[in-house]
């Protein structure tokens, strides 16, 4: 990576978050040692075109974070709920696997809702209180500053000349909030979170879990026999366990994930719900005789 590609992910980086934000310098002398703008113009073109390339599919504009939050509520919905319906079918009684595993499906949202806003929260937390550290540092010890941007750029390109790094390190000193962001984002590796970052993780979260685990009850609804309502219920989880790990093999692995490992995925899923329900099943007919 060149010094001009550093400094334009830099000043791009403020940029988007305030269009006030003071960005590098441009005089002449800039110019001569940098590069032309046609140049920077090609390489930003260059850049944006890689980007494109990488987002790809219909979920490559969505939030990757937003994408795990609905995992991880999607993952844990299809298989508890699951194994705890056809534990409670071996009682015998449909509406007794209605009544539990609603009451299990809304405790259990309510709960996964609640962790999700409190890792989301936990997350702000720690980025918010990583920015205050660095600025005090920028007022106080503006050296030790100036040797962590040093190693940053020395993790990203070994080559970097003295003259590069003194160059690039004294175009950041203009801006405090330049040099702050660019310790944040390339030497800690964080990202500020979205201002509704807490809520939205809650939501995603509990409502994965909520709509995962109301699959295995819908057969409950339609039959008489519990016994019938089991096998239609273990029918249309094996299905909906193999699509949802074929789909988060899919979105997770990009293009890089063949069609083998998304059919193997698939039938992960189906194993790993298939031994907790066959599990639960099995204890409560211990327990009941």
């Amino acid at each position: 990576m060149s010094i001009v590609a550093i400094k334009n992910a830099v000043v791009n980086l403020v940029s988007k978050k305030s269009e006030n934000a003071p960005l590098l310098s441009n005089d002449d002398n800039a110019d001569t040692s940098y590069g032309s703008s046609s140049n920077t113009d090609e390489e930003r073109g260059k850049l944006e075109d890689k980007r494109e390339e990488r987002k790809g599919g219909i979920f490559g504009s969505v939030d990757p974070r937003l994408m795990s939050d609905l995992i991880i509520g999607l993952s844990d919905g299809l298989t508890v709920p699951f194994a705890l319906t056809a534990g409670l079918s071996s009682l015998g009684d449909s509406k007794l696997v209605i009544t539990g595993g609603f009451a299990e499906l809304i405790s259990g949202a309510i709960s996964m809702g609640l962790g999700g806003y409190l890792g989301a929260k936990s997350e702000s937390d720690y980025f918010h209180a990583e920015v205050k550290k660095e600025k005090r540092k920028f007022y106080n010890n503006m050296n030790l500053i100036n040797h962590e941007i040093e190693d940053i750029l020395l993790e990203i390109n070994p080559e970097f000349s003295d003259e590069t790094i003194i160059s690039f390190i004294k175009d950041l000193q203009k801006s405090p909030e330049l040099m702050v962001d660019f310790i944040i984002r390339y030497g800690r590796g964080l990202e500020e979170p979205a201002d509704n970052r807490q809520t939205t993780s809650a939501l995603t979260i509990g409502g994965g879990y909520f709509a995962g685990g109301f699959v295995p009850l819908i057969p409950y609804f339609f039959v008489k026999e519990v016994g019938s309502g089991l096998i239609i219920s273990i029918i249309l989880m094996s299905i909906t366990l193999f699509w949802f790990g074929y789909i988060k093999a899919a979105i997770s692995m990009s293009d890089s994930c063949t069609v083998r490992k998304k059919i193997g995925e698939g039938f992960q899923m189906m194993a790993v719900g298939g031994i907790a329900a066959g599990a639960a099943w099995f204890m409560v007919r211990v327990i009941d005789n």
